[in-house]
């Protein structure tokens, strides 16, 4: 297993530099002038030569990119154009919002489609399982943001519950700061808990089918017992891999649910450095959420080789 584990290691270490280099192409090196870019066409061409200065433009590609990576690896984001303040910095600010709104919705995904997975597979065929299925094909169709919307129309303008948006701080009390994620971990939820759901169902169905099960089923095993107590288990070895990928698409899914609520998170950072053309802001910040997601996948690696023994014979 440590064999398999350090070579998905390698292999994910590798993917994030081609991510990296990626971002980097698209931002610094396709054909356009990245200060000509952030300063406008009408910049005086003395004050795009000290932000080329400033930026490393003049510098050879391959040398702007190493001295980049370096400095990912020492923790050094860069200086935001912008605001004058290291990236790293804004990044720390605005992570107690972003992580907690994807925890807060990982947790509604797991709470809502677990059990509604297990009950339509314990009920496949009849009424409950065409029903859950129809909704779970609804919430799979339908947006994040429209749901957000959604949201905001019953539960802030009509029913006045809940605020429509904006961020107190977590200073503010707990109370409050819950207040204003429960709508944005809801409305990234519900798509996310749709087709957990549909997966959790279908994993449960093929292991009710099983051998194993049919033989418990013969010893005198209820329906309720075989599922609950063997069939269960089994069936959650694909479910914790989509978790672990449901989770990096909470945290860079962020970027539209943060702006429809106008919540300082990292996705709204990105968003309004992309319209103020801080390009160092951008790369940097991409190039963390891309690096949490190959995180997440190694940890899921992870969880998937140690909950399947097949996986730790093949590995060995």
């Amino acid at each position: 297993m440590t064999g398999f584990l350090l070579r998905r290691f390698v292999s994910l270490c590798l993917t994030l530099l081609a991510a990296a280099l990626a971002v980097f192409l698209i931002l610094e090196v396709i054909p356009g002038d990245p200060a000509q870019l952030m300063l406008g066409v009408e910049a005086r061409p003395d004050t795009l030569e000290a932000l080329r200065n400033q930026m490393g433009l003049d510098r050879p590609a391959a040398e702007r990119f190493l001295l980049w990576i370096a400095g990912l690896l020492q923790g050094d984001l860069g200086i935001s154009y912008t605001y004058s303040v290291p990236v790293r910095d804004l990044v720390a600010a605005r992570l107690p919002v972003t992580l907690p709104l994807a925890l807060i919705a990982l947790l509604l995904t797991i709470v809502i489609a677990i059990p509604a997975g297990v009950w339509a597979a314990s009920r496949r065929g009849r009424t409950a399982d065409t029903g859950i299925m129809a909704l779970t094909q609804v919430g799979v169709a339908v947006p994040n943001f429209w749901f957000a919307m959604l949201l905001v129309y019953v539960f802030a303008v009509s029913l006045r519950l809940l605020p429509s948006g904006g961020f107190p701080g977590w200073d503010k009390g707990i109370g409050a700061a819950l207040a204003a994620l429960i709508m944005p971990a809801v409305a990234l939820a519900l798509p996310q808990a749709a087709i957990l759901a549909r997966i959790m169902r279908s994993a449960l169905v093929d292991t009710l089918h099983e051998d194993y099960i049919r033989t418990a089923r013969a010893k005198g095993l209820t329906e309720g017992a075989a599922l609950w107590g063997h069939a269960l288990r089994n069936a959650m070895i694909p479910v914790l891999t989509i978790l672990g990928l449901q989770l990096s698409f909470l945290v860079t899914g962020t970027i539209v649910i943060e702006n429809v609520f106008y919540l300082p998170g990292l996705g709204r950072l990105i968003f309004q450095a992309i319209t103020q053309r801080d390009l160092i802001v951008v790369k940097s910040v991409v190039v963390l959420m891309v690096g949490f997601v190959i995180f997440v996948t190694f940890l899921v690696d992870a969880a998937y080789a140690l909950a399947d023994p097949r996986l730790r014979r093949r590995a060995a």
